[in-house]
């Protein structure tokens, strides 16, 4: 029995498929898509991993680990569906969350609305105590109105509770006693968050709305992970479940029933990570990775092999243009994130024409419920998926391999009868602009992380994935002029294949707010030492062995004066570095940033961080090239396809890709997969690398 075979699962769950994929210790990978199941996210991984266990004759007790990305957290949010949630706050303090920081998305629109707090206002209760910014007790705990108050809460059938009082990052012994004080009266039973354990960090408004979402979120997450780990053993595989967290990391299930908040965007993170991975393996370390799924398109970008991060991020604000750009529209959520630009650009876009005549497409989707026209479920409003059925992009009668059957003249009737028609063009004209508005539309979340961050998009590549991705990456790569688009294999479930990638990771942080010219180097590496020992113990819980822990840290710095920090790395020393070092590295990252920086103005040290990592082994990296799930066997075919008014319809030859290897192909082609289908426009090129990437060239 010690050499039977071993697997390793990867589920993703999108808003119109999830995606399923069995690596085992020999390096083979087996995929498979299946609908979301919305009313139950987890019985679609369930049915998915034990039909594709079953196909490959494997046994769940052969599986060793099971990665989940899921979008459980986001969806919680948005359809306001979270625990009823209380908020214990210092006296004068309730009303920070809708204070907030005073800013709105959107520019002079006088009609705008903010969004409703998580915690009500009659739901949100003061306490009497105070302590000064140094960790120093001005006012004491008034315990008999917390006791009050939890009686209060009691009552008024919460369901979880956030505490965030002032200044607890320098000091925590009035939340640990609030604390300690509800669960003497509520019971142990409560979800209760405190803001010191999520987010110990200066700024008020960011904490407690980080406690806040984490609290809201707390009962959900909680409930639907444990009810996921039942369903997982009840079909045998006692393997533990761990989750990928927004930094692009993954932790155990029960850690992120602790964080929830760590993992709202945890798809997305996934494919960016194994973007990057599989970019650098092949010699591509500049790139922006396009993903594009039934609902939503993401792009990130990724420099010499390391993608972009971001502590300042909003969920609940509808789709996500920049994260740095965009501000005042959701929950602020100050914690480490993968920085993923998102738009309402998927297969499952909604298509209309607005009061004008132009076309409009997404942000709402069909999702997979009802689905495209084309899938013949129900759906009645064009999509994007029946604009590129109707040019003839994706296979007629079927997507995944023949498991999701295809109407093709429904779906080209629809597109006639409510686009065509009403806007004067022809059939194919009307499809091709269809897939013209949605790329443009995708080329303001590829300008969010590049044009918008001073990064000129033609110096890097077009990494692109997802279900629909492949098939509208050469139409985006053209309109920013980007020369290059790499395709890897399994395109359809890349993220999923990519939570195979992803390292365990943890993140500690503590806010110093000093002058780093009064800071001496012994309190410094004091910190940083507390700090390393968190990380490296909550990696052994996790059951990681000590030798194995890699250790990361950096510094929040910025000049007296200015309103926000630079994180800048620190040397692998850390905890013997000198802070004049340290005030070297953020000059060096200022000048990077902003293109100057001074010798002369005095500099503030407002946070350090560590992440503690435990690397994946290299042999559990599966390179994707032994892909070998529910392919049908294919011969090169050919199907008319239409490109646009310059060259009109062509035959157009339908191949696999291992049809590419070894020669550049000039388009136009279209390369049929499983789970995904790339199209080659007749103005570009196609070939594969040693690692088969399809490479598109213009």
């Amino acid at each position: 029995m010690s050499n039977e075979r071993t697997y390793r699962i990867g589920a993703d769950i999108g808003g119109t498929f999830t995606d399923i994929v069995i690596a085992d210790d020999l390096g083979a990978v087996y995929t498979k898509k299946i609908s979301s199941t919305p009313d139950n996210y987890g019985r679609a991984i369930v049915d998915g991993i034990k039909s594709l266990l079953l196909n490959i004759g494997a046994r769940p007790g052969q599986v060793t680990d099971v990665v989940h990305g899921t979008t459980i957290a986001t969806n919680t949010i948005l359809e306001g569906r979270g625990a009823k949630t209380a908020l214990i706050t210092t006296r004068g303090f309730r009303d920070v969350l809708e204070i907030a920081r005073l800013r709105a998305p959107v520019l002079y629109n006088l009609g705008y609305t903010k969004p409703r707090p998580l915690a009500l206002r009659r739901h949100r209760y003061e306490v009497t105590e105070r302590l000064r910014s140094d960790g120093s007790v001005d006012t004491p705990l008034n315990e008999a109105g917390v006791r009050a108050i939890a009686a209060e809460i009691r009552k008024a059938g919460i369901e979880a509770i956030a505490v965030s009082l002032l200044h607890s990052y320098a000091n925590p012994q009035h939340e640990v006693r609030v604390r300690d004080l509800l669960r003497e009266i509520v019971g142990n039973g409560m979800y209760i968050t405190c803001s010191h354990e999520i987010l110990p960090e200066i700024r008020e408004y960011e904490r407690t709305s980080t406690a806040v979402v984490n609290a809201y979120l707390g009962p959900i997450v909680t409930s639907y992970l444990e009810a996921l780990i039942r369903e997982l053993q009840g079909i045998g595989i006692k393997a533990p479940l761990r989750v990928m967290h927004s930094n692009g990391g993954v932790m155990s299930a029960e850690t992120v029933m602790y964080k929830p908040a760590t993992i709202i965007e945890s798809g997305p993170a996934a494919g960016v990570i194994a973007g990057a991975f599989v970019g650098a393996r092949s010699g591509i370390q500049d790139l922006i990775t396009v993903d594009m799924g039934g609902t939503t398109a993401k792009a990130a970008i990724v420099e010499k092999g390391e993608p972009a991060r971001t502590t300042e991020y909003e969920v609940g604000a509808g789709i996500n243009l920049s994260s740095k750009l965009i501000k005042g529209g959701g929950h602020a959520v100050k914690l480490p994130f993968i920085d993923v630009s998102e738009i309402g650009a998927g297969g499952g876009s909604l298509v209309r024409l607005d009061e004008g005549g132009l076309v409009r497409v997404g942000p709402e989707s069909a999702g997979s419920v009802p689905g495209p026209v084309g899938y013949d479920t129900g759906g009645q409003v064009v999509t994007l998926t029946d604009a590129f059925i109707a040019l003839g992009y994706l296979n007629p009668k079927y997507l995944a391999g023949g498991e999701v059957p295809l109407n093709r003249d429904k779906a080209v009737n629809a597109v006639e009868q409510q686009i065509a028609r009403p806007a004067g063009l022809e059939l194919a004209q009307a499809a091709f602009g269809i897939v013209s508005v949605a790329a443009a539309t995708m080329t303001r979340a590829v300008k969010a992380v590049s044009v918008y961050r001073g990064r000129d998009p033609r110096e890097f590549a077009m990494f692109a994935f997802g279900g629909n991705g492949p098939v509208i990456a050469h139409a985006i790569a053209r309109l920013v002029d980007m020369k290059t688009v790499v395709i890897p294999p399994s395109p359809g479930v890349f993220s999923a294949f990519g939570l195979l990638y992803a390292d365990t990771q943890h993140e500690f942080m503590q806010t110093l707010f000093r002058r780093i010219d009064e800071l001496g180097d012994q309190e410094l590496s004091r910190t940083l030492e507390v700090l390393s020992d968190k990380a490296r113990a909550a990696l052994e819980q996790e059951g990681h062995a000590l030798a194995d822990i890699e250790l990361q840290a950096s510094a929040d710095l910025r000049y007296v004066g200015q309103a926000y920090e630079l994180t800048v790395p620190l040397p692998e020393n850390f905890t013997r570095i000198a802070t004049s070092e340290v005030v070297e590295g953020f000059e060096r990252e200022h000048r990077r940033t902003y293109g100057h920086a001074s010798k002369t103005d005095p500099v503030d040290l407002v946070n350090v961080r560590i992440t503690g990592r435990v690397a994946t082994a290299s042999g559990q990296r599966h390179d994707g090239r032994r892909a070998v799930g529910a392919h049908r066997a294919q011969e090169p075919t050919f199907r008319t396809a239409y490109f646009g008014p310059e060259w009109g319809h062509l035959e157009t030859p339908v191949l696999p890709r291992a049809a590419l290897r070894g020669a550049n192909t000039p388009g136009p082609l279209i390369v049929e997969e499983y789970d995904s289908t790339v199209v080659v426009p007749p103005d570009a090129a196609a070939t594969t690398d040693e690692f088969n990437n399809i490479l598109i060239t213009f």
